[in-house]
């Protein structure tokens, strides 16, 4: 897979993006991460991203020229064009997991009060909310984006079960695990963990996730 990803603030994209997971699955060559400047595609002395909005209001709005030349110039006929807004469809696992079956993302970081709306007409493929919050820009939220949907791609994950196991993969969340030692300033792991009878722990688990979704996520039920 192919990312390229687009945003006024490289750096805040690629410390996190260059740790753990995401460093060793770039090292597998499973990824090709790429992160740019959108300024890179300015044509002015100043490097002038933004403009005031037409009909008046607080802020500044992206301009539409830098984003097209950058889309235009790293896309392929395979790409799929995101814009990390908070306006967009709500980010989820389900959607992560078919993200990480296309070959080519290109990831545009809004910023300011948002980008021009003929780059959402005629470029942009999906619009993406990781939640019901506003971020200081989109490339926080594309940092979530991109390691949700990396994580999922084969070789990616050191156990292939993991990303099976994981909060949402199954529709609830994952139940609680626990390690040594067996007994911690007096609370103690619950026997059934070191029974070794693997069909009764499957089955504790299963149950402790639905009680676990039940208490921090019903609405994941409905």
């Amino acid at each position: 897979m192919k990312i390229d990803i687009l945003t006024l603030f490289p750096e805040i994209c690629r410390a996190p993006l260059s740790e753990s997971m995401m460093k060793r699955a770039q090292e597998k060559k499973l990824v090709d991460l790429r992160i740019h400047n959108l300024r890179d595609w300015t044509t002015d002395k100043h490097h002038i991203v933004d403009d005031a909005p037409f009909g008046g209001g607080q802020g500044m709005v992206m301009k539409p020229e830098p984003i097209f030349a950058a889309v235009e110039e790293l896309k392929t006929p395979e790409s799929k064009i995101l814009l990390m807004s908070p306006a967009g469809r709500r980010f989820d696992q389900t959607m992560a997991a078919d993200l990480s079956k296309e070959s080519h993302l290109i990831v545009i970081c809004g910023h300011y009060e948002g980008v021009d709306h003929r780059v959402i007409e005629h470029l942009v493929d999906l619009e993406i909310s990781i939640g019901d919050y506003v971020l200081t820009n989109g490339a926080i939220a594309a940092v979530v984006l991109v390691d949700a949907v990396v994580r999922l791609l084969p070789g990616a994950l050191g156990d292939e079960q993991s990303a099976h196991d994981d909060s949402f993969s199954a529709g609830l969340l994952e139940g609680p695990q626990y390690t040594r030692p067996a007994e911690f300033r007096g609370w103690k792991v619950p026997e059934i963990l070191l029974s070794g009878n693997h069909a009764e722990i499957a089955k504790w688990r299963k149950e402790q996730a639905l009680k676990r979704t039940k208490k921090n996520r019903p609405d994941l039920l409905r």
